[in-house]
């Protein structure tokens, strides 16, 4: 199926979103901020370049790049991310999320983080939002964003092919990983970084409305007015 164009340029039309979670569906800023500067102070790290390259990317692949020869990089993930799960306090939703996801069809929503299961759980139970059934986290696949194996298996779960598909994203590594994967994307937050040309850009969800239409095929499309 192809997805016809709309003459509005604010007007986006699909059959299925993925979103991104951190930054994007939910703010974990300060639990964010607080780890990596913990990791940061106890290996005398540059610690305004981890936040600047881990956003959006796995914990394992910043811990990878910086922390110092000899490392256990897999035991220093895992204590790292068990930080992160019992941390919670000042997690909330972005503004209109909530909102947004109620009004989509549970079938046509895949959540893609970098974050693993466990996590992806905590924090969006701690943002007062629902889990959506299908959740490609950083557990279930083997290349991490920037790379868009995660947006790819997404529209696959969900059984559209990419260009029927529509990203959220808030990290320049996840729209590097939505656009290779040949998926339509919308950038939100302060934290995108230049855009590619043809990535709308909005703060929050607060002024996006969806409407989900079934043609005469039986055919269900969503339209998204940002």
């Amino acid at each position: 199926m192809s997805i016809p164009a709309t003459a509005d340029p604010r007007t986006l039309t699909c059959r299925a979103v993925l979103f991104d979670m951190d930054g994007t569906l939910v703010d974990s800023t300060p639990i964010v901020e607080q780890v990596w500067s913990e990791f940061a102070l106890r290996y005398n790290l540059d610690y305004a370049e981890i936040l600047r390259t881990s956003h959006g990317v796995q914990a394992i692949d910043t811990v990878r790049r910086f922390a110092p020869a000899g490392a256990d990089v897999t035991a220093l993930t895992a204590e790292l991310g068990a930080m992160e799960r019992v941390r919670t306090e000042g997690i909330v939703p972005l503004p209109g999320a909530a909102e947004l996801l109620t009004s989509l069809p549970g079938d046509a929503v895949a959540l893609v983080t970098s974050a693993d299961r466990v996590l992806a759980e905590i924090r969006m139970n701690a943002a007062g939002l629902a889990m959506p059934a299908t959740a490609v986290t950083a557990d279930r696949i083997t290349r991490g964003k920037p790379h868009p194996e995660g947006y790819l298996h997404a529209a696959e779960l969900l059984g559209v092919q990419p260009a029927e598909a529509l990203v959220f994203e808030d990290a320049p590594a996840g729209i590097e990983a939505a656009l290779a994967a040949g998926i339509r994307t919308v950038a939100i937050g302060p934290n995108t970084g230049p855009l590619p040309d043809g990535v709308l850009h909005i703060n929050d969800y607060s002024a996006v409305h969806a409407t989900v239409e079934t043609d005469a095929t039986g055919t269900r499309t969503i339209s998204f007015r940002l």
